[in-house]
Formats: C-alpha cells, structure tokens, sequence
C-alpha cells in the first residue's frame, strides 16, 4: 500500500459552506499517486461542496488543501487548473455554440505544451468525439457533452482529476461508457477523486472510499470493505 510520501492530494479540517449555511464540518480525507477514491454519500451530504472547495470554486472558512505537497487553499482556481487540479463539473457545463474541438483545445489553456498529442489520446479514449469533432457542443447529446466535458479537464493533464457524479442522468449504456473510461485513466496512474450516485458501481472499481453524512466523513476504508459494511449496504447499495 502506498504511502504518506506520495500523497497527491490531503485535505485537512475543510470548513466550508455558503452563506450563513455551513455544509462541511471539518472534512478530512487524501488521495494517493494512482489512486481511484470513491466518495459515498446521500444527496445533500456535502460531496460536491467538497470538491467545489478543494478546486476553489467555494471558498474554505478554515482548514487546508495540499496539492503535491503545495498549500493552495487560498489559491484561485485558475491557478489550482495550472498547479495540476482539473474538476468535472456536475451538470456537463460545455460551451454549447463552440465545436467539440474548440472546446477541447480551451482545456488545454493552462498546458499548451503537447496538446495536439493530448487531443489524439482524446479521440483515442472517446471514439464518438472524433466523428463529432466539428460540429457545435450544444448538438451533442447528454451522454456525449459528459465526454466532452471528461476530455476538456483532461486535456489539461491533470496531476490529479475531481469528478463529480459523471455518469448522473445518463442511459444505462452511456454510463457503462463512463465507467470504462474512468478505469481506463486509473489504469493510465491518474489520481482519481470520484463523487458518484453509483455507489455500487463506484465501489467496484475504487481503491478507497469515504461515507460522507451531513458535511462529516464517518466511515472510511478499503472500497471492498465499505461495499461489504452493512451499515453501507443498507444506506447506499440498495441492500
């Protein structure tokens, strides 16, 4: 098992919220080089706060996030995109009217450097952007704009990639694509932090994985022993 000394990514007592609402009490968790983290968790229970946080689009009111050992808690997000942090928004968030490959070569913004390289490996990993290639975003269906929206982080050669719950929304078939995909990247040694509605699904092919309640992380461990907890069974495997 890996150790303290090739932590990618350590969140430490995050405090965060919004407005007078605070939504996360003091969260701490890490991810490790190579690593595929699986965050668990009702809906309302803080996950995507915590990645908005930990990419810099919420603001942290205490606590610490440490990326390749760098302090960046205070940094803007621009700055965490160029540091290596890339995040899949929920919700797609292409740019409908630019074409797949204009939106494509924006992700690569902050790592101009072997972008064309990187935009064949895109085609590469997701056949249907290629034959897709020219026509605008906003035609792409669901499923395929959460491709896009995949390739565009990666197309910044993230050190470490946040998603937040990709395969949501989508056919049964497309969500199989997704999964296939990020195991692909796990394969490839890309830190994976993953928020999923899958939790069966995104158990089966974590490493670790985090029960988050209420803002609060209150299991954590081995995928394989959270997906056998009953505890975990009952609230999120259907069980």
């Amino acid at each position: 098992m890996s150790g303290a000394s090739d932590t990618v990514l350590a969140v430490d007592g995050l405090v965060a919220g919004y407005g007078r609402i605070e939504a996360l009490h003091g969260v701490s968790l890490n991810l490790r080089q190579g690593e595929l983290v699986a965050l668990v968790g009702a809906n309302g229970a803080g996950k995507t706060t915590l990645l908005r946080t930990i990419s810099g689009l919420i603001g942290a009111r205490s606590g610490r996030v440490m990326l390749m050992g760098q302090d960046i808690t205070r940094w803007a997000p621009e700055r965490r995109v160029a540091a290596g942090l890339a995040q899949v928004l929920e919700g797609r968030q292409v740019f409908g009217p630019l074409s797949v490959q204009d939106n494509l070569r924006l992700g690569a913004y902050a790592h101009r450097e072997a972008a064309d390289e990187r935009l064949r490996r895109m085609y590469d990993l997701f056949p249907v952007l290629a034959e897709k290639r020219d026509l605008p975003a906003g035609t792409l269906s669901g499923g395929q704009q959460q491709m896009l929206a995949m390739a565009r982080a990666l197309m910044s050669a993230p050190k470490v990639l946040l998603l937040d719950e990709p395969s949501m929304g989508l056919a049964p078939l497309l969500v199989r694509e997704v999964f296939r995909v990020v195991k692909e990247l796990k394969r490839e040694g890309i830190p994976i932090l993953l928020v999923e509605q899958n939790a069966r699904a995104a158990l089966a092919i974590a490493d670790r994985g985090y029960v988050v309640e209420t803002g609060k992380v209150s299991l954590e461990g081995e995928a394989a022993m959270l997906a056998n907890d009953a505890r975990v069974r009952s609230a999120y495997l259907g069980m």
